[in-house]
């Protein structure tokens, strides 16, 4: 009997809806055997030419641009939800409506109501869900949480993760939509999303915090006529203060305006008996210091152990294309889709599922809440 064939609906094809079909393709290479076959079939975005050019592109049937033609066609199976985030509520409750498989781009939505209209529907979904938290899913920090876990570190004491840009340091960058108010944007939803998820995943929850936002500069050109500028009406930057439930503290910190940065997600966890440090701008690694190892003579064997994670990933994964070949920032992407088609081909729960993403924006709303009022505020959980 032939395998089923998994039919894909792909909603909005930027940036990200691109990294989601690459991770389709690219999967059979990484993944033997593949969780299950699947075949795109459906391209969503907002203009006919753009939609058509991506089902050229992917070899697609259809190119739309109704996420409804996609969320309601009962021959699709799995829908992605890859467009800006004020646009995500009303896909992801249509696609939970007709019992849609969903894998959804970070955030989940673009505010908290938002998440609690769809936590309010979950009751009656029987889909599997999950987000696209790809920085869960490197073997260097699939390492750190089973070190955590293992008791390696001790109590945990103090903690800093931060998650840094610099593209908006320039004033004549142009202002995208994912720094605009009207989209739901700002760096809380695009970059904090990611650094406080790894953060409560690793060591949360994450009890209160108390947070500042930034703007650089308060109008920027835009981005189809760089003579007009636009008023920046989302925050360039935000540090926060965070206290866990465990009792210990931290900094989380996220930005878009730290020159000579590109793409440097980090964190350092520091316990009563080690301490843990990466640098996805290096995610072949994960480093552990063992303060229990002997410190003499001359030092011992105490010190920072780089740990070669690389593409260790367990089976079903391939050796392809080393597993010691240096890894790349892709790469978890395709973890992470790779996590979803096996709870799917597997009918259960995947991790981190919708309940995760409507956890993250009670977070991501105490982070704004706190910056407003500038004070602690407890995370509702």
């Amino acid at each position: 009997m032939a395998a089923k064939i998994y039919r894909v609906g792909i909603l909005g094809f930027g940036f990200i809806g691109k990294v989601h079909a690459y991770g389709y393709a690219a999967l059979p290479f990484y993944c033997d055997p593949v969780p299950l076959v699947a075949r795109i079939t459906h391209v969503v975005a907002s203009r006919q030419e753009t939609a058509e050019r991506a089902r050229q592109l992917l070899g697609a049937d259809v190119a739309t641009t109704d996420y409804r033609e996609v969320t309601e066609n009962p021959a699709i199976d799995i829908v992605h939800i890859c467009t800006p985030n004020h646009l995500h509520k009303d896909a992801v409750l249509s696609a939970m409506h007709n019992q849609k498989h969903i894998y959804c781009d970070k955030p989940l939505t673009g505010s908290l109501a938002e998440a609690v209209a769809i936590e309010a529907a979950l009751k009656d979904y029987r889909g599997v869900a999950q987000m696209t938290l790809q920085n869960r899913f490197f073997p260097a920090t699939l390492r750190a949480k089973e070190m955590v876990a293992s008791g390696a570190l001790g109590k945990p004491l103090q903690f800093r993760a931060c998650y840094l840009h610099g593209g908006s340091a320039d004033p004549e960058a142009p202002l995208k939509w994912k720094l605009t108010a009207a989209a739901k944007g700002g760096v809380v939803a695009d970059l904090a999303s990611h650094v406080l998820d790894l953060v409560d995943w690793l060591l949360g929850p994450i009890r209160r915090v108390c947070a500042v936002t930034h703007i650089a500069y308060p109008d920027r050109p835009a981005p189809d006529n760089p003579a007009l500028r636009l008023k920046v009406d989302a925050e360039d930057c935000v540090v926060v203060l965070a206290e866990l439930a465990s009792g210990a503290v931290g900094t989380i910190e996220a930005t878009k305006i730290a020159t000579g940065t590109e793409d440097e997600i980090r964190f350092e966890i520091h316990g009563s008996r080690g301490a843990l440090r990466f640098n996805g701008m290096d995610p072949h690694h994960v480093e552990f210091y063992d303060a229990q190892a002997a410190d003499r003579p001359h030092g011992g064997l105490r010190g920072w152990t780089r740990i070669d994670a690389g593409h260790r990933y367990s089976a079903p994964a391939t050796t392809f294309p080393s597993p010691k070949a240096a890894i790349g920032w892709i790469r978890g992407h395709v973890a992470c889709l790779a996590n979803f088609l096996q709870a799917v081909a597997e009918n259960r729960p995947a991790t981190p599922g919708l309940e995760q993403g409507i956890a993250l924006e009670r977070l991501m709303d105490s982070v704004l809440r706190s910056a407003a009022s500038r004070s602690w505020i407890d995370v509702g959980r």
